[in-house]
C-alpha cells in the first residue's frame, strides 16, 4: 500500500510538472514563428492575436473539469504569450529609440511582468478561497479582454496603413548565430533559472526544513516584488548617467543572484528566507534591465531596426528555463538535494557573469540623437519610423497647387515645372530598403 501510494503522488507530480511546463514549452517552439511573423506585419496585430488567445485559454481554465482540458488551456497560454509578450517587448523598443528611453519604458514593462508572476500566487490563493475556483480565472479573462479593447481602440491594429516600404528584418536564424546575442541570450536564460528551478521546489522544502505554514508558502515570493521595482529603477537610473555600462550592470545582477541562490539552503526560518529570495529578484531585475535594451542596440547597430524576432529570441531565454524547471528541478532534488540545487544555479550564474565582458566595446558603440537624426534622414530604420515618413509623404503629395494663383504647378515627383531643384528635400527623398 506504501509503495503504492508512493508512486501515486509520484506520477502526480509529474503530471503537475508537465502540466506547469507545457506553456514554456509550447511558448518555446511558437516564438520563432512569432517572430518573424511580427517582423512581417507589425507589432499591433500579433499582440491583439495574444492576447485573444489568453482570454479564450483563460476561459477554459475556469471551466476545466479533467486533465486533458487542463493541458490544453495551459498550451494555449503559451502560444498566446509568445505573440502577446514578444509583440510587446518589440513594440516598445521600436516606438523609443532613445536608450535612456527605451531602458526607461522597457523597465515599466518588466515591473508590471514582475507584479503579475510574483503577485499571482497570493492572489489566487485569496480568490480560490473565499470566491471558488473559477472566479481567479474568470477576472484574468476581464482583464485580458479589456486590454485587448484597449488595444483595439487606441492602437487600431486594422486600420489603413501603408507597408509597402516596410523594412525586411534580419531572419532569426541570423540574429541567433550574432555572438553578441548569443551572449545576452545565454544570460537571461541562466540568471531566470534560480526562480524557474525554486518555484516548483521551495514549497516542499519549507514544509520539511521550517515547518512553514501555508500562508506562508503563498507569501514566499511576494515581498520579492519591490527590490525588482528597485532594481529596476536603479538600472534605469544608472544607464541614463552611465549607459556604457550596461554589461556591467547585467555582470553585477548575475553575481548578486549567484550569490542569493548559495544562501537560500542556510535560511532556517521565512523571515531569513525572504533575503535572498530578494536578493534574486533584484538581481534579475539588474540583468533584465540592462540586457533587453542592450538586444535592441544591437539589432540597430549590427541588423536591420525590425524587433520582433530579436525578442523573440529573449523569449525563448526565458522559455528555456520556465520550461526545465518544473521538470528537471524536481528530479535534481529528488537525486542530489536541495543544497545541491541551489550552489548549482548560483555557481552557473556567477562563472557566466564574465562572459557579459564582450560586450563592452559594443555598448561603447551606442549612436548618439544627432546621429540618429541624421540616420533617419538617410532613410527610416524601424516599422514606425517608417509609417511615420510614408503619412508625412502621403499628405504632402495631397496638397493641390494649381488651385491658387499663388502656387506653382509641381509633377508627380513634387518637383517644381521649369525647377530642377525639390520644394522639400524630405518629400522628393525616396528610401530604399533591403
Amino acid at each position: 500500500m506504501k509503495e503504492r501510494s508512493w508512486r501515486s503522488t509520484e506520477n502526480f507530480d509529474v503530471q503537475i510538472g508537465v502540466l506547469f511546463a507545457s506553456k514554456a514549452i509550447l511558448q518555446l517552439l511558437v516564438n520563432p514563428l512569432t517572430g518573424t511573423f511580427i517582423d512581417r506585419v507589425g507589432y499591433d496585430i500579433p499582440l491583439l492575436i495574444g492576447l485573444s488567445i489568453m482570454f479564450v485559454s483563460t476561459c477554459i481554465f475556469a471551466f476545466a473539469e479533467n486533465y486533458a482540458t487542463l493541458f490544453v488551456a495551459r498550451s494555449l497560454q503559451g502560444i498566446g504569450s509568445a505573440f502577446a509578450d514578444t509583440s510587446g517587448i518589440a513594440m516598445i523598443a521600436d516606438k523609443y529609440t532613445e536608450e535612456a528611453e527605451r531602458s526607461r519604458a522597457l523597465g515599466i514593462a518588466l515591473a508590471f511582468i514582475s507584479f503579475g508572476s510574483l503577485a499571482a500566487p497570493p492572489f489566487g490563493g485569496v480568490l480560490y478561497e473565499f470566491a471558488g475556483k473559477r472566479f481567479p480565472f474568470l477576472a484574468l479573462a476581464c482583464v485580458c479582454l479589456v486590454d485587448g479593447i484597449l488595444c483595439l481602440t487606441v492602437l487600431k491594429p486594422f486600420s489603413s496603413r501603408t507597408r509597402e516600404n516596410m523594412p525586411v528584418g534580419t531572419p532569426i536564424y541570423k540574429l541567433m548565430i550574432d555572438p553578441y546575442i548569443a551572449v545576452v541570450a545565454g544570460a537571461l536564460t541562466t540568471c531566470n533559472i534560480p526562480l524557474a528551478f525554486l518555484e516548483p521546489t521551495i514549497a516542499n522544502w519549507m514544509e520539511e526544513t521550517m515547518d512553514a505554514s501555508q500562508w506562508q508558502i503563498g507569501l514566499t515570493w511576494l515581498p520579492a516584488f519591490f527590490p525588482h521595482v528597485l532594481g529596476v529603477y536603479i538600472t534605469v537610473k544608472l544607464a541614463a548617467r552611465h549607459p556604457h555600462l550596461q554589461w556591467f550592470y547585467g555582470a553585477l545582477g548575475m553575481v548578486i543572484i549567484g550569490a542569493s541562490s548559495c544562501t537560500v539552503p542556510a535560511c532556517k526560518n521565512f523571515e531569513q528566507l525572504i533575503i535572498p529570495l530578494c536578493g534574486i529578484c533584484f538581481g534579475i531585475a539588474l540583468v533584465d534591465t540592462a540586457l533587453l535594451p542592450t538586444l535592441a542596440f544591437l539589432v540597430d547597430v549590427r541588423h536591420v531596426s525590425v524587433y520582433g524576432s530579436v525578442y523573440a529570441i529573449a523569449d525563448i531565454s526565458y522559455c528555456v528555463a520556465y520550461a526545465l524547471g518544473p521538470v528537471v528541478a524536481g528530479k535534481i532534488v529528488h537525486d542530489l538535494g536541495f543544497v545541491q540545487l541551489n550552489l548549482g544555479m548560483g555557481l552557473a550564474n556567477v562563472l557566466y557573469a564574465p562572459a557579459l565582458l564582450l560586450l563592452r566595446n559594443v555598448c561603447l558603440m551606442k549612436p548618439s540623437h544627432s546621429e540618429r537624426n541624421m540616420l533617419l534622414e538617410e532613410g527610416a530604420t524601424g516599422l514606425y519610423d517608417t509609417i511615420r515618413l510614408e503619412e508625412c509623404q502621403a499628405k504632402k503629395k495631397k496638397q493641390c497647387y494649381s488651385t491658387t494663383d499663388n502656387c506653382l504647378p509641381v509633377d508627380e515627383n513634387g518637383i517644381f515645372a521649369g525647377n530642377s531643384k525639390s520644394y522639400s528635400q524630405e518629400e522628393a527623398y525616396e528610401p530604399e530598403y533591403a
